[in-house]
Parts: structure tokens; C-alpha cells; sequence
């Protein structure tokens, strides 16, 4: 048996050999695994041991961003087949469950979740997963992207959830990952322009090399006294909330022209208040985000039509041995690096 990551506990990760795997069943397939990304949660369960109810209390091996290639095809599968080459969605939903049949399965209670515990994630030579949740990378996709679908897909549900039209104007709050995967989704999803607010510049200039996106430094001009001088007072016509931070939640209000929306992204470590008046006052649509559904197919479409470039956000790419250095990379959260990603060795 090959290495996984393994988090053994908070702050301690090993490469070693467990079983990580699920059986075949005739609607899986097997992939030998690519390329995995690191992100957010990944090295939150590192750091500390649990995100909200989620608690790590036996070995768990990470990764839930991946890529690979399928090595072995369930008896009923028939619109993928050995040697293609795919990307993986990692939340498995009950397919019988009520919010799986309204199409809404991110939020269903039973998903099953790549490194979520107690569930094993992917950054181990092999995974089975359900071919329904694998998705065949058009040969103009790299394996690189293949394993960006998975951020660039929470991106695209904030701008579905936007209900974006056509030539609107729009304001991303942080620049991490998932801040610049939405401002890209908004931009594919029809916006004329997007403003992304942050305080680490090194953040801002990779963001803003990309057409369509201008940057706001919070740290010489604060967003809202930028997006009124932008918009002549008016305001963004969709706000989108990436950093979790309270005092951008707060200050939402002063952001969005009235009837306009907010989308809250970013995810608070503890509870923030909002200003419920300021909302009410201007009539603003307030929607949220978890996950996604029904979001890769069309971001693997964006992707391979040109429209969407994501390798720019790649800062590394360091080999699976290599993976533990790469986690304490991640935990630096170096203001040049957007994501890292791991290659395992070839099978």
C-alpha cells in the first residue's frame, strides 16, 4: 500500500500508507490520483483540528481539490472509461434525499465530503468515487485546472446566486482564493467590470493583471469612499462578501446601489453583526453560499472555451513527497501565493 497524507491530529501529518479507500460498486469508477490543490480548510483542519461541528478525532487523510486519471470503470457506467481524464466532485449527496431531488444536495445534511470528518480525502494514489460526481477534462484542460474546478465552482454558485445581468457592475470584499475565483465567475457570468477590495497588495496585483478587474487597496482608500467615486455615488450593483471579516460584513450597506444585492461567501469564524437597517434601507437582496450544485460542468465549459484562465492562480506545484513542506507553506499564507498544488507520483 502506497503513502496517503495523513493529519494525524491538530498540527501533526505523516505520510503512510492507510486505508482510505471505498469498495467498487458498478456505479464507481477508480482514479489514479494527479494533482490536488490545498485549501482554506485543509489547512484550517491542520492548524486546528476542526471547523465548526466538524472535529478531527481520528487519522484523516486531506485533499478534496483533485484531478486524476480513470484506471477502473463500474459495470454500469458508460460515459467515461479507463485512461480518460477526469476531475472529481467532492461532496457525495444521498441521491434520495429531499434536497438532492430540489437540486440544492450541497446543503443536504448526508453529504459526504472529501476531508470532512470523519471521510478521508484524496491526496492518496487512488480514490473510487461515484462516476456521476466525475467529470472528463476536454483535452485543452490540463490536469492543473482539473484540480481548480473545485474553488472556480464555488465562484461560479456565488455568481448563479447573484443573478448577475448583463453589463452589471460589481464588487468582490478580499482577495484570497475563493475572492478571486468569484470575481472571474462574475466576469464569465456577464459583468462589465470588478472591483476587488483588499489589503495585501502582492494579493491585488495578480487579481488585477486580468481584464475587466480593478483593485482597491483598503489600506490607503477604504472600498466604500472607492466604489462611490467608481459609480457616482450609486454604488456595486452585486456585492460580493469573500474575506469573512466582520467589519467588511458590517459595512456592507454603504457598498450596494439600493435594490441591489449581496452575496455572502466568505464564511466568519465566529458570528458577526450585520447592520439589518442599513439592508432594509436600501432594499438590498442578501444571498449565501455553501459549496455548490450542479456548478462543474459549466465551469469545466468556461475553462475549456477560453473564457476562464485560471493557471494564473497557481503559485507552486510541489511533489507528493513533498506535501507536509507544501502544507507549512500554506499555513504562512505568503501575500504572493493564491494556491498550492501537490502532483503524486505517477502509477
Amino acid at each position: 500500500m502506497d503513502n496517503s497524507l495523513v493529519l494525524e491530529e491538530r498540527g501533526r501529518l505523516s505520510l503512510r500508507p492507510i486505508d482510505a479507500g471505498r469498495p467498487m460498486t458498478p456505479n464507481d469508477v477508480r482514479i489514479a490520483v494527479h494533482t490536488v490543490g490545498i485549501c482554506g480548510s485543509d489547512v484550517h483542519y491542520y492548524t486546528h483540528g476542526k471547523i465548526g461541528p466538524f472535529v478531527v478525532e481520528q487519522p484523516m487523510v486531506l485533499g478534496h481539490e483533485a484531478s486524476g486519471t480513470v484506471i477502473e470503470v463500474g459495470e454500469a457506467v458508460t460515459h467515461l472509461k479507463v485512461g480518460d481524464r477526469v476531475c472529481m466532485e467532492p461532496g457525495i449527496p444521498d441521491p434520495t434525499s429531499r434536497a438532492a431531488k430540489l437540486g440544492i444536495y450541497n446543503v443536504d445534511p448526508a453529504v459526504q465530503f472529501w476531508a470532512t470528518p470523519p471521510v478521508h480525502g484524496c491526496l492518496t494514489p487512488q480514490v473510487v468515487h461515484p462516476a456521476a460526481y466525475t467529470y472528463a477534462l476536454p483535452d485543452s484542460v490540463s490536469f492543473a485546472q482539473g484540480a481548480m474546478v473545485e474553488p472556480f465552482a464555488i465562484g461560479m454558485q456565488a455568481a448563479s446566486r447573484a443573478r448577475i445581468q448583463p453589463g452589471d457592475i460589481a464588487l468582490v470584499t478580499g482577495a484570497g482564493p475563493i475572492g478571486m475565483m468569484t470575481a472571474l465567475a462574475a466576469l464569465a457570468g456577464g459583468c462589465a467590470k470588478v472591483y476587488v477590495s483588499d489589503l495585501a497588495q502582492p494579493k491585488l496585483d495578480i487579481i488585477g493583471a486580468y481584464p475587466g478587474i480593478e483593485t482597491i487597496n483598503i489600506r490607503t482608500t477604504p472600498t466604500a469612499q472607492a466604489i462611490a467615486q467608481a459609480t457616482n455615488g450609486w454604488g456595486a450593483d452585486v456585492v460580493f462578501e469573500c474575506s469573512g471579516a466582520a467589519p467588511a460584513i458590517l459595512g456592507l450597506p454603504q457598498l450596494a446601489r439600493p435594490g441591489g444585492t449581496v452575496v455572502l461567501v466568505g464564511m466568519p469564524v465566529d458570528p458577526v453583526p450585520i447592520d439589518i437597517v442599513g439592508l432594509q434601507a436600501r432594499e438590498l437582496r442578501v444571498e449565501t453560499v455553501f459549496r455548490y450544485a450542479n456548478m462543474y460542468d459549466r465551469a469545466i465549459a468556461l475553462i475549456a472555451a477560453g473564457k476562464v484562465d485560471l493557471t494564473p492562480l497557481i503559485s507552486a506545484t510541489l511533489p507528493f513527497a513533498d506535501s507536509i513542506a507544501a502544507f507549512d507553506r500554506a499555513v504562512e499564507a505568503r501575500d504572493t501565493d493564491v494556491k498550492i498544488q501537490i502532483e503524486m507520483p505517477a502509477p
